[in-house]
């Protein structure tokens, strides 16, 4: 069968990997001029699992009511008319409820129990033929708190996470500094952590180009800087994607059709009568070169309290999270930046960056509940694989090999609400 997967992010190139392998012809289009340069740019670096609890919980509209205002706050609504904005918000505070917190953890967990193995068992697969280099580690993922309420309420949530499956363990904060003593110098502000050892971190960005390369050696083709204007569908099946390039305007035309297109996504979607929930959440990160006498952490860490991650990526450290909804904009906040380096300050005292920090932003492609869309639309021959929020690196694997048995009439191996 011919596929066409639109988007050459993390998502999208996993999806083109796993439908070749599973026999499919399939052809990558994208705007840009290779893999992984939107949302898969310059992510966190985490393969976390232990991430699973989404951020609509029973405790998320007191703390977004106490960040109101705060320009460098983790999570940050800026007022406007919008009414996807305000779409999405309501049925935010829907799975807020504790009966849908749970479910959405637990297709998070096993879409990302399943993804991690996934992800495993490729760098296995293509190790003999060199494989894959994406700086990545096997270190575990920790958690660490500073504050007793948030410490109490992880206290919980890590109970919730062992029962289905992920290894999340609740330490003191002295054992936070035994696994990662780059947090000495902070030890005075830590209340406790969380330590899932089987999480991993890599780049994002390097991986979706290492894939990338091995995808059109299997034979798949990449159409690089073709803008996608509309799907022309009619009789209940998509005809063909009409696409804007250098040489004009063309009609690329496939058996199926993936959408993979992180935020834009619904606006691609919307003229056919299909409204995905899924809003963008503008990310920052920084990159830091670092010094060979720097006192930088190599576990990959999550500050909960700031919302930032620190992964260490060879010889850099990327610094990132926060959230923000203000449409489509990616322009970069000063304030925002800072509260990154400040941040990691705090944190890392003695860090002694070898050079200044590269900040980006990025839209993640978030939905109300965290649960991404993947699987079958009312169009016979059109699939989604959007809406990952910040865990599109974590469940890429999983959902492109998931996407690519739903689409060859297979049933997929985790238990999650495929559409």
């Amino acid at each position: 069968m011919k596929v066409l997967v639109l988007g050459a992010g993390v998502v999208g190139v996993t999806s083109a990997w796993y439908l070749a392998r599973a026999g499919h012809a399939v052809t990558v289009v994208d705007r840009q001029p290779s893999a992984g340069l939107e949302t898969s740019f310059a992510n966190g670096g985490q393969i976390s699992v232990s991430h699973a609890e989404p951020w609509a919980n029973p405790h998320a509209p007191l703390r977004a009511l106490a960040w109101m205002g705060r320009e460098d706050a983790p999570l940050l609504f800026r007022p406007r008319a919008d009414a996807a904005l305000a779409g999405w918000g309501l049925r935010f505070l829907r799975e807020c409820l504790p009966w849908r917190t749970r479910e959405n953890m637990r297709n998070l967990v096993a879409l990302g129990l399943y993804s991690r193995q996934r992800l495993q068992a490729l760098r296995a697969e293509l190790a003999v033929e060199g494989g894959l280099d994406y700086d990545h580690l096997e270190r575990g993922i920790l958690h660490v708190y500073t504050d007793r309420r948030e410490f109490a309420a992880a206290v919980e949530a890590a109970a919730v996470m062992r029962a289905l499956g992920c290894e999340r363990q609740t330490i003191s904060a002295d054992r936070c500094v035994e696994i990662e003593p780059a947090l000495a110098a902070a030890r005075p502000l830590l209340v406790g952590g969380d330590y899932t050892p089987a999480d991993e971190s890599g780049d994002a960005h390097r991986f979706t180009q290492a894939l990338a390369a091995r995808c059109v050696a299997a034979g798949v083709r990449f159409r690089y800087g073709a803008c996608i204007e509309r799907l022309a569908a009619g009789g209940g099946r998509v005809a063909g994607v009409l696409v804007e390039g250098a040489d004009g305007g063309e009609v690329l035309v496939a058996d199926a059709y993936v959408v993979a297109l992180g935020s834009y996504s619904p606006r691609l979607l919307r003229p056919l009568g299909i409204h995905l929930p899924v809003y963008p959440a503008k990310g920052y990160s920084a990159t830091l070169p670092l010094r060979a006498d720097s006192v930088a952490p190599v576990v990959s860490l999550t500050d909960d309290g700031h919302k930032l991650v620190f992964s260490r990526l060879g010889q850099r450290l990327r610094i990132a999270g926060t959230a923000e909804f203000n449409g489509y904009d990616t322009t970069l906040n000063a304030v925002r930046c800072a509260a990154l380096m400040r941040r990691a300050t705090q944190l890392f005292p003695d860090l002694r960056p070898a050079g200044e920090p590269e900040f980006w932003s990025g839209l993640r492609p978030a939905t109300p509940s965290n649960v991404p869309c993947i699987g079958r639309t009312p169009y016979a021959n059109l699939y989604l694989n959007t809406g990952h929020g910040t865990l599109g690196w974590t469940l890429a694997c999983g959902s492109g090999a998931a996407l690519a048995d739903l689409l060859s009439g297979r049933t997929p191996e985790p238990r999650f609400a495929f559409l």
